[in-house]
């Protein structure tokens, strides 16, 4: 019992570590919470943590699609950064016209939120396309599965990382989207329109050069 609770206290706590990293999931909520409040980012978190639910049921059963040499693999890293750079143009350029386009919908500077699908499908885009969640379970998963862990441990490790994934996200977004900072930082969403459409195509041009570089080597 005391090694269970050792593994657990280990897997928890590189989770958790991964999930104080800031990326493109993260600077997606703090935008969202800014321009909309912490209610709609909710949504948003859930795709998030949807997307993250997906990747550990594959690390659980082992799929090869998470391998990250593998062909499936480097086409979702193409993808995200594809989807990324997207993200990051159409934030500068809400920045600078005032609408941003963002799965067929157009946010404007009225800050009305968009449907609760476009939300979660924003959200779920992020989660999904990112590599990084997809190799960081596969390799927590890879090392459960080698010390022998068993399969309802496994699952166990699972639903709490997706607990507490929406829990942290729904977190920050409640911090961020509160009334009193969103008030305080009105005057300066342009600026963190550009700052985070830059930080996103910064995020995406660095996967497609890693990528490319495997490429190469192959």
């Amino acid at each position: 019992m005391a090694n269970a609770w050792q593994l657990f206290a280990v897997v928890a706590g590189a989770h958790f570590l991964a999930l104080l990293s800031p990326g493109p999931d993260f600077f997606l909520i703090i935008r969202s919470a800014l321009l909309h409040g912490w209610r709609p980012t909710a949504t948003v978190c859930l795709g998030i943590a949807v997307a993250n639910g997906i990747f550990i049921m594959l690390a659980i059963g082992g799929f090869a699609a998470l391998n990250p040499s593998g062909t499936l693999f480097q086409l979702l890293q193409a993808a995200g950064c594809l989807y990324l750079a997207y993200l990051g143009a159409a934030l500068i350029r809400h920045a600078r016209t005032g609408t941003a386009p963002l799965h067929g919908s157009a946010i404007t500077g009225t800050a009305v939120p968009p449907s609760w699908h476009r939300r979660f499908a924003m959200g779920f885009g992020s989660g999904i396309l990112n590599p990084k969640n997809a190799l960081f379970y596969a390799s927590l998963f890879s090392l459960l599965a080698g010390e022998h862990t068993p399969p309802t441990q496994q699952w166990a490790y699972g639903l709490w990382m997706f607990a507490i994934v929406l829990a942290w996200d729904l977190l920050v977004c409640a911090g961020i989207g509160h009334p009193a900072i969103v008030a305080a930082m009105t005057r300066y969403n342009a600026l963190i329109e550009r700052i985070t459409g830059v930080i996103l195509l910064l995020i995406a041009a660095g996967g497609l050069w890693l990528l490319a570089g495997a490429l190469l080597t192959k």
